[in-house]
């Protein structure tokens, strides 16, 4: 992953693998970008999953794009992923599947 939406106008995003006319739409659009540094990229910071607007889940041990994330105000709820996740490269939006509810 080199971006992840997790709010209507926040993305979490792996700058040097962005497209340039993507980067730009996207800031005509008004989004605000939550930067993963070099070091947290190979550790899946990019890899974050909105369970809701502002509010997302990501691999822990990426501080740095997880403060990025606080300081653009999302809540946000790490786990564990030495198993799964690091070893078998499957981050918390691969490990994911989309649910449609219905009215009830």
């Amino acid at each position: 992953s080199f971006i992840s939406i997790v709010d209507h106008d926040v993305a979490v995003v792996y700058e040097e693998l962005m497209p340039v006319p993507f980067w730009q739409d996207l800031k005509n659009r008004g989004f605000k970008f939550a930067q993963v540094p070099k070091e947290e990229f190979w550790s899946m910071g990019p890899n974050v999953l909105a369970l809701a607007p502002g509010q997302c889940v990501m691999l822990e041990g990426n501080p740095k794009t997880q403060e990025n994330l606080v300081d653009l105000g999302c809540e946000v709820v790490t786990y564990t992923g030495r198993e799964i996740s690091l070893k078998a490269e499957g981050g918390a939006t691969c490990l994911t599947r989309p649910v449609l509810r219905g009215k009830k």
